[in-house]
């Protein structure tokens, strides 16, 4: 292949140039990140030298002690990270430097505030690290060598970060990857052998290899040239926790999770046995940016006696725990074990279950004994743990005691409310725990179908997250206590209901029986049936569905999203005290009735959240009413 033949430049991608100059002017306070990112990224290219070696041990090309480098050169204003993992070939280089597409880039750079001390948190996140090099350098050199490939299919990379970069083929014998940095005029901080180790020792220091630096010279002439190692280069994780501090357990997860904040909590855990493995888990303080991507693969780390073998592996912790970081690193499971072999394996079952354990116990604790810690929680992956009842039916009852919400008990928006709280406050005869949902916490509040619960005094739990008809309908019941919506099927209140409003509903009902019978011949189609309500007391209707359909408004959503909604029809009922409805009874001109019929049945679609098939004609016959009126 020749070389010469193989020299080109190449264009940024359009959002790689964003990027590149928001690094620059935006997040310059945040200098030092440009190391922590870089040798990261070593770090992860020979974890990935490691496990393709599992295959091909060839791929070490005799040199199995896998490092990092740190060096600099205050003449040439240099700063060099070097690797001898993985490595690049000519596409990789053209993908991972160039292109960053699968990055996040786009919503990376949405996020950014101005705020430089947050800004920076968001870099490692993001996946956009190298680019922090343009911070400090304003020239790049990438060397890099793909593992298993000829000396002669080497890449050089290099480009001053202002829309295009130069790309070609070199001969390189040793394989990894070397990052030259050629420093701005105001950097000779990075210049300083003390800055580096101090930088490395802050941000860096729990990685796993070595990361060596040439030893200082101190004047003494009969001393011996040679390297040291900056970093403590040993897994964490293994040592006992007592030998292991605060800040050294939040230093290591700022690394594995690539947050620039510590954790809000951890859990460090040892099992000998049958079964050996370790866990350190951690539950971040703050969300990271694809959390609601049920697809995105969790993040827990296997490692198989301390060789990684697979980052964000899914078979470790369910989707409703997806926000939990941290590493797994079992000394049972073959060193070549693939994602296939995790789907069946019943040693990963036994973790992954015991690990569940663990972060629910922790859970617990927090919202026993720290409240305001467990609120945070809550604000931050709330609508994550949701998920839960519908996804591990084995901790169902656990999941459920960990939920927060909404109710009438202080009609807040915050979510506050356990169901332990609920039903500590039930009347003397209630047997039910009753909710409502709908589109926004809002229309939940003012929702129609309250109005006989607020005027006997029975809290209701307001839900206004699409999640939650999912959470709630699959939770089913609560400490023995059913959870039932206050807008399904044929309200029964059970002991709660005196005996004189039965008696006269009884009336009411025989009453208006001739006025039900007449809208139901109107409105046809549009509903299932209608009949008197026992739940209004100040709105002329609702619209009802039956116990085992979705809600209104849920109905709405799922539509929205382009899902198949089973076809069914709503009951409405009408409230025999409001005097819209009184008035109705003695309307004889039929054309103004079936008006007022279809408005009556709109204006408690529109209440509901769904959505009309005709508004323009809704419009029209509120117009010719207010007409008339």
């Amino acid at each position: 292949m020749s070389v010469a033949a193989q020299k080109e430049t190449l264009e940024f991608q359009t959002e790689v140039r964003q990027l590149l100059h928001l690094m620059v002017h935006s997040l310059y306070s945040s200098r030092e990140i440009f190391l922590r990112e870089l040798i990261s990224n070593a770090s992860d290219a020979c974890d990935r030298l490691r496990f393709d070696a599992l295959k091909d041990e060839s791929l070490y090309e005799g040199d199995g002690e896998l490092g990092i480098r740190v060096e600099y050169d205050k003449e040439a204003r240099t700063v060099t990270i070097s690797d001898n993992g993985i490595g690049m070939n000519r596409d990789d280089v053209i993908e991972n430097l160039g292109t960053i597409a699968r990055s996040g880039t786009q919503h990376f750079i949405n996020q950014l505030t101005g705020d430089q001390a947050k800004d920076a948190k968001l870099i490692g996140q993001f996946g956009v690290g190298f680019y922090s090099s343009f911070i400090v350098a304003q020239r790049v050199e990438v060397l890099s060598r793909r593992a298993g490939v000829p000396a002669s299919e080497g890449v050089r990379w290099e480009s001053d970060g202002e829309g295009a970069y130069t790309l070609e083929t070199v001969e390189l014998p040793r394989r990894g990857t070397q990052v030259i940095l050629h420093l701005r005029d105001d950097m000779d901080e990075f210049l300083d052998g003390y800055r580096l180790r101090q930088v490395i020792r802050t941000y860096s220091d729990h990685i796993s290899l070595p990361i060596v630096m040439p030893k200082e010279a101190t004047g003494e002439e009969d001393e011996a040239p040679g390297d040291e190692t900056v970093n403590k280069a040993s897994a964490l994780w293994m040592r006992s926790k007592t030998e292991i501090s605060d800040d050294e357990y939040e230093a290591f997860y700022k690394q594995v999770a690539h947050d620039f904040e510590g954790p809000l909590t951890w859990m460090h855990n040892k099992v000998e046995g049958n079964l050996s493995y370790v866990s350190l888990l951690f539950i971040p303080k703050r969300a990271p940016f694809d959390l609601f991507n049920r697809e995105q693969p969790n993040g827990v780390h296997l490692y198989v006696r301390r060789v990684f073998i697979m980052d964000d592996a899914e078979h470790l912790m369910p989707r409703y725990l997806r926000f939990v970081r941290g590493i797994i690193d079992s000394d049972d499971l073959p060193l070549n074990v693939s994602r296939e072999l995790l789907q069946h394996n019943r040693q990963i079952e036994k973790i992954k279950s015991a690990s569940v354990k663990r972060v629910l116990d922790r859970l617990e604790s927090m919202a026993e004994k720290e409240p305001e810690n467990y609120a945070s929680f809550w604000s931050t992956f709330g609508r994550v743990l949701k998920e839960g009842p519908a996804e591990d039916f084995g901790n169902r009852e656990r999941i459920a005691k960990l939920l927060r919400f909404s109710s009438t008990h202080t009609d807040s928006e915050t979510e506050n409310v356990s169901l332990d709280d609920y039903i500590a406050r039930m009347k003397e005869n209630q047997t039910s725990i009753y909710y409502v949902t709908a589109d926004s916490f809002s229309a939940a509040k003012n929702s129609p179908h309250l109005e006989i619960f607020r005027k006997k005094g029975i809290e209701v739990l307001l839900l206004g997250d699409p999640v939650d008809e999912w959470c709630v309908t699959h939770l089913g019941e609560y400490n023995g206590k059913q959870l039932v919506h206050v807008a399904k099927g044929d309200l029964d209140l059970g002991d709660l209901d005196d005996a004189e409003d039965k008696e006269e509903r009884e009336k009411t009902e025989t009453e208006y029986k001739p006025l039900v019978e007449r809208l139901e011949g109107v409105l046809g189609d549009r509903v299932k049936n209608v009949r008197v309500s026992h739940r209004l007391t100040d709105s002329p209707s609702c619209l009802v569905v039956e116990e085992h359909e979705f809600a209104v408004s849920m109905q709405r959503m799922l539509k929205a999203a382009g899902h198949t909604v089973p076809a069914g029809k709503p009951v409405m009922e009408i409230n025999p005290e409001h005097a819209l409805i009184q008035r109705l009874q003695g309307v004889s001109d039929d054309g103004t009735f079936d008006e007022w019929a279809h408005v009556l049945f709109d204006q408690a679609m529109l209440t509901e959240g769904g959505q009309l098939d005709d508004p323009a004609a809704f419009v029209r016959r509120m117009n010719r009413l207010l007409a008339e009126s």
